[in-house]
């Protein structure tokens, strides 16, 4: 028996089989066709079946599907190398290739970690996170994600750091409302930066942990404090890169770069799973030595695999080809002016930026059934707790977001 992810397994009778998808439409077995709401875990930003990526897997796998990076190289993997120190922030210049957004997180703290280690300095091992963050499932990235049903299980084995609140107010916040935050950040440097290696923040928005939004404020104030007291600051964007807070990085809303930045999800556009984690000359400078004492001693066999480099190569000239971006600030247009009209006692705040639209209800009881709701409505919405959200393809047409939060409306309307 298969088993699947995040579910408690003692109540799965029948899983819904999908047999067929083409741009934002998904076929099941039962002959229903459902709008893709959230981009299969905010992955398939070009949908499904699209005809440019499967060309350009099925010309690589006429030459090869995958040979070992130890060792060996090969053209998909240095163009894509070269595309992502192009198009992410200045400075970026290394990448270090994985199979999943989880390992890549593993990278990025291993190579915080040994930086200072390399360096010299002893006891730079601790990580700052923030609360409600969400970096993955493996063990590091656990003890960097807040306390949860996904790490609940393994807390008494977790080594976690410190954890800090994100400033309220949201996106817009005053200088004056995110100071607080800033402080707080501040005030913990002042005390242990002698024993911890880096910051880790998902920019902008903190995704599976519940989709909160915060000012940009805050990363420009981190990114000083952690050069003032010797930190590294790394950027989670494997939720939020390629397009999805309506710039291609969440980090150019601040304007600034990270010392490590992990990517992944969009990055194949969901035909495979793939990673990057990118690094400063800086840090990467500090893994060069004479011996493998200081090199990075990390290599999943599947990184840089010629197919997924392949079709991430072509996902992101499709998005500079499409003008994807311009398509991002519609489909926030149509999700803020949709929202605008959805009011109910039920709810505790609206939320939106880029392609990213969110309602969070005051008691997640209130989602229960939404989900088989929304597919005999012919969508697929997938809320988390009490949050219900869309994150569409960059692809979907105005009348099929319309739908999407259509069936949305229609499901606070009839539970209030």
């Amino acid at each position: 028996m298969l088993w699947y992810p995040y579910t408690q397994m003692k109540h799965v009778d029948r899983v819904p089989k999908m047999v067929a998808g083409n741009g934002v439409m998904m076929e099941l077995e039962d002959g229903r066709k459902l709008i893709d709401g959230i981009s299969s875990w905010w992955s398939v930003i070009h949908g499904y079946n699209h005809p440019a990526l499967n060309a350009a897997l099925a010309e690589q796998a006429g030459k090869f599907a995958h040979v070992m990076l130890g060792g060996l190289t090969h053209e998909p993997a240095l163009q894509l190398a070269e595309a992502l120190v192009r198009i992410t922030p200045a400075g970026l210049n290394h990448v270090f290739f994985s199979d999943s957004g989880s390992i890549g997180v593993e990278v990025a703290l291993k190579t915080a970690i040994q930086y200072w280690k390399n360096l010299g300095y002893d006891g730079k091992t601790k990580i700052i996170s923030l609360k409600n963050g969400y970096h993955g499932d493996t063990f590091k990235a656990m003890e960097v994600s807040d306390d949860s049903d996904f790490s609940r299980a393994f807390a008494d084995v977790l080594h976690r750091g410190y954890v800090l609140e994100i400033p309220g107010g949201g996106f817009d916040a005053p200088a004056e409302t995110v100071q607080p935050a800033i402080d707080d950040l501040e005030q913990l440097l002042i005390s242990h930066n002698q024993n911890i290696a880096a910051f880790i923040v998902e920019p902008i928005v903190q995704c599976a942990g519940g989709f909160h939004i915060y000012s940009p404020l805050y990363l420009k104030a981190a990114r000083e404090l952690c050069d003032k007291y010797h930190v590294l600051l790394v950027f989670d964007e494997v939720a939020t890169g390629f397009g999805r807070t309506g710039k291609l990085f969440a980090a150019e809303h601040a304007g600034v770069t990270p010392d490590i930045m992990v990517v992944g999800k969009a990055l194949t556009a969901g035909y495979m799973g793939h990673a990057a984690t990118l690094s400063t000359d800086a840090v990467y400078n500090s893994f060069l030595g004479a011996d493998y004492e200081k090199a990075l001693m990390h290599g999943p066999t599947f990184m840089a695999n010629a197919l997924a480099c392949t079709v991430a190569l072509k996902s992101i000239e499709i998005f500079d080809q499409e003008d994807y971006l311009s398509n991002i600030e519609q489909i926030n247009n149509i999700i803020e002016q949709e929202f605008s009209t959805i009011n109910s006692p039920l709810t505790a705040g609206k939320r939106t930026i880029g392609a990213i639209g969110v309602i969070e209800f005051k008691d997640a009881d209130t989602l229960n059934g939404f989900k088989l709701f929304a597919m005999d409505e012919g969508v697929w919405l997938r809320p988390i707790g009490k949050v219900l959200y869309l994150m569409p393809p960059y692809i979907i047409k105005p009348d099929e977001l319309v739908s999407i939060i259509n069936v949305m409306r229609k499901w606070i309307d009839r539970a209030g």
